[in-house]
Parts: structure tokens; C-alpha cells; sequence
């Protein structure tokens, strides 16, 4: 069944013939499901009250364990922020009482951020709506074919990820 990546393929065939544009099959492709994801992702954490970035850090401190804390370093790493947005960001969530800062007991200087247990629960609140949104997107695909796909994609997605 064709789809509008078929047409832009075909349209951009007719035009400049002496273009390959094989790449956009896939990657086009890539694109439109990652804005149709990100709509569901906003969609997901606005039925939670939260901004697609608080749920980012929240998850952050989640999926760290207990005590559910991390230097704001690790967050700008972990959230790919600048430190002046991660000091907004923080700032923000303390003022909802979602996180908390505390000083870090290894370096007198530092703090940590805290995970509170009203964003513990928000945050997996908000996964757990996440997962069902993007379960139904994945139905389309039997096990084998989400697992091939999941490794193409770690291919593809590597290099960037080791760059830094």
C-alpha cells in the first residue's frame, strides 16, 4: 500500500531524475514516525500535567534506583541539556515539588537532585500511558519483525550515540 513517502518519491523522481533519492525511503520515513511519536509523547504527559522535558528528567532520576538522585551533570549527560537549562529545569521541578535539591555528601560544593515520591509516581504514571500508546503503534509488527527493526535501528543509531 503506497504512502506519502511514495509520493514525495515519486514527485522528486519526476524532477530531478538524476538524483538517487533512495535514502529518503527510509529515512523520510524515520522522520514522520518520530513526529507522530512525539505528538504521542506530549499527548501522554499532558494527560499527567508535564512538558515532554519533565518527563525526561524525572525518568532520569527513576530509572537511577534508590535513592533516585543524580549530580545535575548527570542529568545535562542524560537529558543532552546545557547546564543553564538543566538549572531552569530543576528549579522548575523543585517548585512543583517533583524533585528536591540536597547537598552531595562526596562533594562539599555539589548537589544532587532527588527524586520526590509525588514525581516517582507521576513519572511512572506517565511511562505507564507512554507504553500503551506506543505498544499500539508496534502492533502493526509481529516479535521478530520489532526485534529486527530494533536492531536496524541500533545501527543506524550508534554512531551518534558514540560520538561524544
Amino acid at each position: 500500500m503506497p504512502d506519502e513517502v511514495d509520493r514525495i518519491l515519486a514527485a522528486w523522481r519526476t524532477e530531478v531524475p538524476e538524483l538517487d533519492v533512495e535514502p529518503l525511503a527510509v529515512l523520510s520515513r524515520v522522520t514522520r514516525l518520530a513526529r507522530h511519536l512525539d505528538l504521542a509523547r506530549k499527548e501522554a504527559f499532558a494527560a499527567r500535567g508535564l512538558e515532554v522535558w519533565e518527563f525526561d528528567v524525572l525518568a532520569a532520576l527513576r530509572r537511577e534506583g534508590t535513592p533516585y538522585e543524580l549530580s545535575p551533570g548527570d542529568l545535562i549527560v542524560q537529558t543532552l541539556s546545557t547546564s543553564a537549562t538543566m538549572t531552569n529545569r530543576v528549579d522548575r521541578l523543585v517548585g512543583r515539588g517533583l524533585v528536591e535539591r540536597r547537598p552531595n555528601p562526596d562533594d562539599g560544593r555539589g548537589v544532587l537532585v532527588r527524586l520526590t515520591p509525588e514525581g516517582g509516581r507521576l513519572v511512572v504514571e506517565a511511562l505507564t500511558d507512554l507504553l500503551v500508546r506506543e505498544r499500539d503503534v508496534l502492533d502493526a509488527l509481529g516479535d521478530a519483525e520489532r526485534l529486527r527493526l530494533s536492531n536496524l535501528l541500533r545501527r543506524l543509531v550508534s554512531p551518534f550515540d558514540n560520538a561524544g
